[in-house]
């Protein structure tokens, strides 16, 4: 699913479930010794899913330890990005220097509780999903904002090694399965407004940015979609040839 919303250079590897083995390696196990045995499972299978995607690039097996502020630790020559929510697990990695950070997220298609929206949203990006929703209702616009400024921030922190409040990332949804954000001033080597790519599949939001190190990066087949049973919006609507859910 992630794979849809990233250009070639970036391996990916996702699981909807944790039912195949995946083991730990190195010091991950004391990162989850105390937790429960769902957290367990989670964390195991997307460290699978990135070394999974690691070995695309000819890289590992290894462990995928946390650095500052949560941040997985990746390879020397190596950016990447992990997530995971209920019923979906993801790792997209890539190269440097071709390729200068990514960032994923995936969330449920579901509405935020009650509050969080007013507590992530800008009030500009509030009218524009009020706007977005009466158009198309069958989206959770709210939700989808969410992941968006969590993907981001994933993709920025690596950059400049600074926290990134909600209030600071003002993101624009566009129709198409596109998105920007306008971020603060962070020097000259990191840009000033990230762009990104978001679907709808499978009962999951899924949202990503890469910063490429050149222009222009050779884009997969096929542009970002909405499919299965969430389909009403978007670049393929019901009726329209396209690119389906995967198996």
């Amino acid at each position: 699913m992630i794979e849809k919303l990233l250009p070639a250079p970036v391996a990916v590897a996702e699981a909807f479930d944790d039912t195949r083995p995946a083991p730990l390696l190195g010091a991950e196990a004391e990162l989850v010794s105390r937790a429960v045995d769902s957290r367990r499972r989670e964390f195991a299978t997307v460290r699978r899913c990135a070394r999974e995607a690691l070995a695309e690039l000819g890289v590992g097996p290894l462990p995928v330890l946390t650095g500052e502020r949560g941040a997985p630790r990746w390879p020397e020559g190596i950016v990447g990005s992990m997530t995971h929510c209920d019923g979906y697990r993801a790792a997209a990695v890539a190269r440097t220097p071709g390729v200068r950070s990514v960032g994923i997220d995936a969330e449920p298609h579901l509405p935020l509780p009650e509050g969080v929206f007013d507590s992530i949203a800008l009030p500009s990006e509030r009218r524009r999903a009020g706007d977005m929703q009466g158009m198309e209702p069958e989206v959770h616009w709210d939700r989808l904002l969410f992941s968006m400024k969590e993907c981001v921030y994933k993709a920025w922190f690596p950059l400049t090694r600074r926290p990134l409040g909600f209030a600071q990332a003002d993101i624009t949804i566009e129709y198409d399965g596109t998105f920007s954000a306008r971020l603060p001033t962070a020097g000259p080597a990191v840009p000033a407004t990230f762009a990104g790519r978001w679907l709808v599949d499978r009962g999951l939001i899924a949202t990503a940015v890469l910063i490429p190190a050149v222009a222009r990066v050779r884009q997969r087949p096929g542009p970002p979609v909405w499919a299965g049973p969430d389909v009403g919006v978007g670049l393929i609507r019901p009726g329209r040839s396209g690119p389906g859910s995967r198996p």
